[in-house]
């Protein structure tokens, strides 16, 4: 299943909710499973956001929904980029394999 990275920025409103309820970061994280989405892994960071998720969903449609639903509640802003595992990236860069084993040199 395809990976993805959401970058999260909470609002005022969604500060003033974590900091009296924490654990509401779980309650978020379960909706988004029953929504079809994985979280894999999640950090709280410092800088210009506070969240970096590491999401698993069958296609980008499915992470589009997630976003418009946390979004549209207005206490979180979201950055969903598609991730491509290191070891993937570098076979479609290879490409296939040559036939005949020798490459010519110029």
């Amino acid at each position: 299943m395809p990976l993805y990275i959401m970058l999260s920025s909470l609002s005022e409103t969604g500060r003033q909710v974590l900091r009296k309820l924490p654990g509401s970061i779980r309650k978020v994280n379960a909706e988004v499973g029953r929504m079809g989405v994985r979280v894999i892994a999640q950090y709280a960071v410092l800088g210009p956001y506070d969240f970096v998720t590491v999401l698993e969903a069958p296609d980008n449609e499915t992470v589009s929904r997630v976003s418009v639903e946390l979004g549209a509640r207005g206490s979180v802003q979201m950055m969903t980029m598609p991730a491509i595992p290191v070891d993937d990236f570098i076979s479609r860069l290879a490409g296939p394999p040559r036939r005949g084993g020798s490459r010519r040199r110029r």
